[in-house]
């Protein structure tokens, strides 16, 4: 079920709320209430995945408890190993058999297991709990605000990706408490925003993205048709994760909980570290304390800070796919947060203009490579990016790029709107009221298309 399908913003959230307002001041049963329609949200993607998804919940517990009461680790490092192997076996199995094969030319099978969707968000979340509490930063929770704290819907199949201090101690907190009309209002309009940028931009670009990728593997794109697939792309997919991440965090305060910021303007940046510090934050956040931090960070001299900074780096590409061309992306900025880090440390800042083209150009450049299917095409297109190729061809849809790209850096961030922009104001109300009722029409004619987070 997609946020942006009539039938979610028609039928399935408004039934969720009025369930979930009924039983409101009973807390117990606004959390059963939740789960019992988090469950039936990811059972209608595929229903044979919501045992696992149960299964590696209650197993994680279960294994906390067990650590706890015993005094035991090795409990808590089990779960870490059964939540990893579950996420290898469904997402990189196949990807290890191919490579193995390409490698010694010996022909494997293919195990041809279906990607559960979510696997990589809600697996960072169960093993993020376990590593702290092997770090005795995480208590043990009742477990029925644990198994809520996963499979809470706005977040469970494309993030943000959150921790459970984050989460679980707002299931305690009345809806209606102070404030609880204006979050349910902010929530509101956040929701239609994020319906907005996804229905009529993000999906727009999304064909013109498609047709040029499948075109170069049939005729190299000329320069114009080079830089359209990939300013194309790298609005398109900032765009449609933004928009998930801005109905999620709407969505949740419509039920008085609040989700983390995961993006603030990241076109914005003028540096590649600024860009990271802007770009999915949650992400950037547990790949910090749960790779970048136990590798060695910056504590153990510069060889180790290379070490951390590309290992880190190279696993965040592998979650986003399994695929090398994942990893080159992931390992391209590495080595781009290595030389920003060197030359910030020079002490002689770029003037803000040039350093906001460089780190463009340099975040463009491994946009390609993350979208292409291979690198001989990501190469292909780099090529004609370059004039490599000559210089023929204009950007195409110039207007929907223009326009894509004015919202990506001007329109203020889910939070920022949040704490910043969005008061009561009737005129506000009945913009997005008007702006909500053209999106679901606008859905209705050809059916909505998946966000593009939903394959990694």
């Amino acid at each position: 079920m997609l946020f942006q399908s009539q039938g979610f913003i028609l039928v399935f959230l408004p039934s969720l709320l009025l369930a979930f307002y009924a039983v409101v001041g009973w807390p117990a049963g606004r959390q059963w209430v939740l789960i019992a329609g988090s469950m039936f949200f990811y059972a209608w993607w595929d229903v044979r995945f919501l045992p696992l998804l149960l299964g590696q919940i209650s197993a994680t517990w279960i294994l906390a408890l067990i650590g706890a009461r015993l005094g035991s680790r090795l409990p808590l490092v089990v779960g870490i190993v059964l939540n990893l192997a579950s996420l290898i076996t469904f997402k990189y199995l196949d990807f290890l058999l191919g490579s193995i094969e390409a490698a010694t030319s010996i022909t494997l099978p293919r195990a041809g297991f279906v990607l559960p969707v979510g696997i990589s968000f809600f697996s960072f979340q169960l093993i993020s709990y376990l590593v702290d509490r092997l770090r005795r930063d995480a208590p043990i929770y009742p477990f029925r605000p644990f198994l809520l704290f996963v499979l809470l819907f706005p977040h469970l199949i494309a993030g943000p990706i959150v921790r459970h201090h984050e989460l679980i101690p707002q299931f305690e907190l009345d809806p209606r408490r102070a404030g609880g009309a204006y979050r349910f209002g902010v929530g509101f309009v956040l929701f239609t925003i994020g319906l907005a940028k996804k229905v009529l931009l993000a999906d727009a670009l999304a064909e013109i993205v498609d047709n040029l990728f499948m075109r170069e593997q049939i005729q190299a794109l000329n320069f114009g048709e080079a830089w359209t697939a990939a300013l194309g792309f790298a609005l398109q997919l900032f765009l449609d994760f933004s928009a998930y991440t801005e109905m999620a965090i709407g969505i949740a305060l419509m039920f008085g909980l609040l989700l983390p910021e995961n993006f603030r303007r990241p076109y914005l940046a003028t540096d590649l570290r600024d860009f990271w510090r802007r770009w999915h934050i949650t992400l950037s956040n547990f790949i910090r304390d749960y790779l970048y931090i136990p590798f060695g960070g910056s504590r153990k001299g510069p060889a180790r800070t290379v070490v951390a900074v590309l290992a880190s780096m190279g696993l965040c590409g592998l979650w986003h796919g399994a695929g090398w061309t994942y990893a080159v992306w992931g390992l391209w900025h590495g080595g781009g947060l290595l030389a920003c880090r060197a030359w910030q440390r020079v002490g002689r800042p770029l003037p803000g203009g040039l350093g906001w083209l460089l780190t463009m150009g340099f975040v463009l450049v491994g946009w390609v490579v993350f979208r292409s299917p291979d690198f001989t095409t990501a190469a292909s297109i780099l090529g004609s990016l370059s004039g490599y190729r000559g210089m023929r061809g204009t950007i195409g849809s110039p207007k929907l790029i223009a326009a894509a790209a004015a919202i990506a850096t001007l329109l203020p961030s889910a939070y920022e709107m949040k704490d910043q922009w969005l008061r009561p104001q009737p005129v506000v109300a009945i913009a997005t009221a008007l702006l909500a009722i053209y999106c679901v029409l606008v859905v209705g004619v050809g059916g909505p298309k998946p966000f593009i987070y939903f394959q990694f």
